[in-house]
């Protein structure tokens, strides 16, 4: 495999198939006693029995061996896939939706989530890590024991270059950042807000791009998940999680959910440094959530205009309404 990049959208493409390798289904590879001696790169808590832990992907898109040898073909730039591909198992227990693990384990998934990415954007060659979880079947779930997956590339997404660039254009006109603003907005307005709990808000981004899908913020600025502003208490923010995805799981069984928090701002040199002088500022970390919902017509899940036929406010008015205890 190797990585090409698109010099008109500026996207980082994965090419050709990686060696053969089986990942396992049966007997369940994420459950206690069945990996077959995975190496362990994060257990929580360090003492006794564990209740999350991080391995390698059995059959990663990145591997963390290697030189990242950058080389150009014409006018075309590509690379090898260097980088970090892991799996962060939720729990033991191979029938617990983490929906409904309880605030503190949601709490104790996002403690590993924040050790994995500071660990890896020690390693200068990964510009962007990130955590994303598949839920479902229609969203590519792999295993159904609860886990999330994390990367780290060599290269920073596209979608988050849109949002530097965004960011740090507003930042210049108004001296704030648009993420906050859109919160106050949020809240203000009320229309499209589903949940808060202490500091975090959950809402639909006016421009939703699929029904019900649903923003999670901070209030209060900080550009980096991995490092909890002082002050910040991560339990509310674990018990706003929980609430979310139990009202979700009322109206889509399937979803995808990213992090998106700040590129590797350790790499100084390239045509990304020039964002790191004010980024502190202007960036905001946030959790999206894109639910797949069967809508008829047209279909909205992989084109650059999205068509999304429930309006956020309709969205957000039923998810209100939903048993967050359910």
């Amino acid at each position: 495999m190797e990585l090409r990049k698109d010099p008109i959208t500026r996207s980082w493409v994965v090419i050709g198939h990686a060696e053969e390798v089986p990942v396992p289904t049966e007997p369940c590879p994420l459950c206690p006693g069945n990996d077959g001696g995975t190496r362990t790169i994060l257990a929580l808590p360090e003492q006794g029995p564990w209740q999350v832990r991080v391995i390698p992907h059995f059959d990663p898109l990145y591997r963390i061996e290697g030189d990242v040898s950058r080389s150009a073909e014409g006018i075309y730039d590509r690379m090898q896939t260097v980088g970090a591909h892991e799996i962060i198992i939720e729990s033991p227990d191979h029938n617990l939706v983490i929906a409904h693990a309880g605030d503190d384990a949601i709490e104790r998934v996002m403690q590993a989530f924040c050790a994995r990415i500071v660990d890896l954007k020690k390693d200068l060659r990964f510009k962007y890590v990130t955590v994303f979880k598949n839920r479902g079947a229609l969203a590519g779930e792999e295993w159904p024991h609860a886990h999330a997956q994390l990367t780290a590339t060599t290269f920073v997404p596209r979608r988050i270059l849109y949002e530097l660039r965004s960011a740090r254009q507003y930042f210049q006109e108004k001296d704030r950042c648009v993420f906050c603003d859109i919160v106050r907005q949020e809240e203000r307005q009320g229309s499209r807000m589903v949940d808060s709990f202490g500091d975090y808000v959950a809402f639909c981004p006016y421009a939703s791009r699929v029904p019900f899908e649903i923003w999670i913020m901070d209030r209060k600025h900080n550009h980096v998940f991995e490092q909890p502003r002082p002050g910040a208490n991560r339990h509310n923010l674990a018990a706003l999680i929980g609430r979310v995805l139990r009202r979700l799981e009322q109206v889509s069984q399937a979803y995808h959910m990213v992090l998106h928090t700040a590129p590797n701002t350790r790499q100084t040199k390239g045509e990304l440094s020039d964002y790191w002088q004010t980024i502190a500022d202007d960036y905001h970390w946030h959790i999206e959530i894109l639910p797949i919902v069967k809508q008829r017509g047209k279909s909205y899940s992989i084109k650059e205009v999205y068509f999304n036929a429930l309006l956020p406010e309709q969205a957000a008015e039923r998810l209100r309404q939903l048993d967050h205890t359910q």
